[in-house]
């Protein structure tokens, strides 16, 4: 991964730069390990949300692309991708109104539901539109957010697929980095218990005389581990395209393998011991906080060029870091960190700047940035 950015050609910071070479190394890596298990490969796109990255992924072989709003699947779908699943659950019928449109626009699209009164919406909207819709079932798997209890998911899915315009074709369920309840860096035990439960629901549901064919599970930490469970048909995970400093203190990159760092200037050096750059919390994620289990990260980013750094806390504006007193920063450096999370970094851009292989950087809006409906 090559940080340096000099000269008249440089962004104005604070900005977020994506080397492509890492991109195409990570995205070819997760296709050809989750090849192996026979298990479909289906990105979540909350972290490029950008179409063209979406076509590289389905270039490397994924059978498809998820996201979780409407608003982002027709982003990729006005960028040519085909196939979405929106692993959220959609009752608006507003919304349930655009997702008709997108299947009658001859995108397959799948939606997620969790409820009988939401599956009702849905079935409603199908038949107001004319079009049958795609569902899958949200399973509850430890997370506590949305999603049926699996004790409870046989007699849903009976009472969803009965309904008229739905075809209900499987589960799916994210848990991430979590085992028996808590956050965990077993990440091989918690995939296994992940697939495991998902498994017995499919089974469950398939007894009770619904036929479902999709057993769907995610995230990056632990898909592929999850995917080593037999009856597991998919994948969704998102962050592997750009890594970040979450994922390398999982274990599952380097930070050199970590595609995705924003560039700050340093703006003051008001004690040897202390930096301040022009990005604070409207620049970096702080949904991840440092210092927490199971992880423990140091600070809200990792320096590339200085490993004993600390990003210590932010301001909406100012970005403080504490380095060695003897370290050389000036006023007017840029400086390059991979964000703990770059997911909701790039959230907060409206646009990155792509670098090729030559170095060249190419600024692109993030064209799903922001669509939260």
């Amino acid at each position: 991964m090559n940080n340096s950015v000099t000269g008249a050609s440089a962004p104005e910071t604070p900005c977020v730069v994506i080397d492509l070479e890492a991109v195409n190394a990570n995205i070819i890596r997760m296709a050809a390990a989750i090849q192996k298990t026979g298990v479909a490969l289906r990105p979540h796109a909350k972290t490029h949300k950008l179409p063209e990255m979406a076509q590289r992924q389905l270039m490397a072989g994924a059978a498809g692309i998820t996201v979780a709003k409407i608003a982002e699947a027709e982003a990729m779908a006005a960028g040519g991708i085909r196939d979405i699943f929106v692993a959220y659950p959609i009752v608006a019928e507003s919304k349930l109104a655009r997702a008709a449109k997108l299947a009658k626009d001859g995108v397959r699209l799948v939606i997620g539901a969790d409820s009988l009164e939401g599956a009702r919406r849905i079935s409603e909207a199908a038949v107001r539109h004319g079009v049958d819709l795609e569902v899958r079932l949200e399973i509850e798997s430890g997370l506590k957010r949305t999603g049926v209890e699996p004790l409870d998911a046989a007699a849903l899915a009976r009472d969803i697929a009965a309904l008229p315009g739905i075809r209900l074709t499987g589960i799916f369920t994210y848990r991430g980095a979590m085992l028996g309840g808590s956050g965990t860096t077993d990440l091989r035990a918690a995939g296994h218990e992940e697939g495991e439960l998902m498994v017995r629901a499919a089974e469950a549901i398939r007894a009770a005389g619904v036929s479902i064919s999709d057993v769907s599970v995610g995230s990056s930490p632990t898909a592929l581990y999850a995917a080593e469970i037999d009856g597991i048909t998919e994948v969704r995970p998102g962050t592997y395209i750009y890594q970040d400093a979450m994922q390398a203190a999982f274990g599952l990159c380097s930070l050199e393998e970590c595609a995705g760092t924003v560039l700050a200037t340093v703006v003051s050096r008001p004690a040897p011991d202390r930096i301040v750059i022009d990005g604070g919390s409207k620049t970096f994620a702080t949904d991840v906080q440092p210092d927490k289990a199971p992880l423990h990260l140091r600070g809200f980013g990792r320096v590339v060029s200085d490993p004993n750094a600390v990003f210590e806390r932010m301001n909406e504006e100012h970005g403080v870091i504490a380095v060695d007193p003897s370290s050389g920063y000036r006023v007017g450096d840029v400086i390059a960190i991979v964000p703990n999370h770059i997911c909701s970094t790039v959230n907060l851009h409206s646009h990155v700047y792509l670098r090729h292989a030559n170095g060249e950087l190419v600024k692109t809006t993030v064209a799903a940035r922001g669509l939260l409906e």
